[in-house]
């Protein structure tokens, strides 16, 4: 199997994303960098820093008012994000920005100070909750955590379970006629109810998590940024600590459907991750049996709406963006 050369990545990266579907990388943007965008967090999410007692909104998933290219703010995850994709011609730049759509953990006073283990969590999923997934599907190509806070272990980073990958991607392929954002096969429910979903798919997705015996949690400090297999099976956390913990996860899009019936064997690293968890070297012939489809989940709705209160409270504040 052809191994193209790689920008950034190293053999032992490279290893341990086939072995584990993730890699860490340090550093790949600065505390200033970060400062700029999170100046006016607190003004935007309308509570105090210094008051826990405001802190009522578990997480917070913040809508976006700045997008800027990652090439640029963050070239070395950008280098190493191509690097896993088979290059920058495979991405789609449409789908190549980051957004201050931050995702905020503020905890809660009644499980300050409670670790709460994986196997009890809740919330396991996969993201891309706006397409149709199939095995090969190009709309999130990378689940992408870049870190804009410091996050120490117990400090609600969010949990992966490097297991569900290959979980997940038996699941797609025992399914070629597509699964629902909540994994949910077209075959059963076509018309994608999300309600109805919700309730079926995280069902799964928690039964996934309790087969799984190894956790991961992301930790880290501000800059550094993890890269994912897209059938990554993760969780919120509960932080424990109360520090307010701040990431964002900027989907990574295709240009074209990743491919496991390369004549070449130029497989990108995601794709060889995905034939490894399949037990396969290639799928001769293998294709969807849907047609793709886009879907607008709820939240989109409901940041539309926050992020014209944002807005006002910015405008108020004289921090305009």
């Amino acid at each position: 199997m052809a191994s193209p050369p790689y920008t950034i990545l190293t053999e032992a990266n490279i290893t341990h994303f086939l072995t584990h579907g993730y890699i860490k990388l340090p550093s790949c943007f600065t505390r200033a960098q970060a400062s700029n965008l999170t100046a006016s967090l607190w003004t935007r999410l309308n509570l105090s820093p210094t008051d826990k007692s405001t802190w009522t909104p578990e997480r917070i998933h913040m809508p976006a008012h700045t997008t800027f290219p990652v090439a640029s703010f963050a070239p070395k995850a950008w280098h190493a994000i191509c690097d896993l994709l088979g290059g920058p011609a495979r991405i789609n730049p449409n789908a190549s920005t980051w957004k201050d759509s931050f995702i905020v953990n503020l905890g809660t006073a009644a499980g300050e100070g409670s670790v709460v283990q994986p196997h009890k969590l809740f919330n396991w999923h996969v993201d891309g909750d706006f397409f149709v997934h199939y095995l090969d599907s190009p709309e999130q190509a990378l689940l992408v955590i870049p870190l804009f806070s410091d996050i120490a272990p117990g400090g609600g980073g969010t949990m992966i379970a490097p297991e569900g990958v290959g979980m997940v991607a038996r699941h797609l392929y025992a399914n070629p006629e597509g699964v629902s954002p909540r994994m949910t096969p077209r075959a059963v429910n076509p018309t994608f109810s999300q309600e109805v979903d919700r309730e079926r798919g995280v069902d799964w997705f928690n039964q996934a998590a309790r087969a799984c015996t190894r956790f991961v949690e992301v930790t880290g400090e501000v800059g550094d940024v993890y890269l994912l297999h897209p059938l990554m099976l993760h969780s919120a956390s509960n932080n424990a600590l109360r520090v307010p913990r701040v990431i964002t996860n900027p989907p990574v899009g295709l240009r074209e459907p990743f491919c496991f019936d390369r004549e070449d064997g130029a497989y990108s690293v995601v794709e060889r991750k995905t034939l490894r968890e399949l037990g396969k070297g290639r799928m001769e012939g293998w294709g969807i049996r849907g047609g793709r489809e886009r879907i607008v989940p709820e939240r989109v709705r409901v940041q539309e709406r926050m992020r014209g209160e944002e807005a006002e409270r910015l405008r108020k504040a004289g921090e305009e963006k």
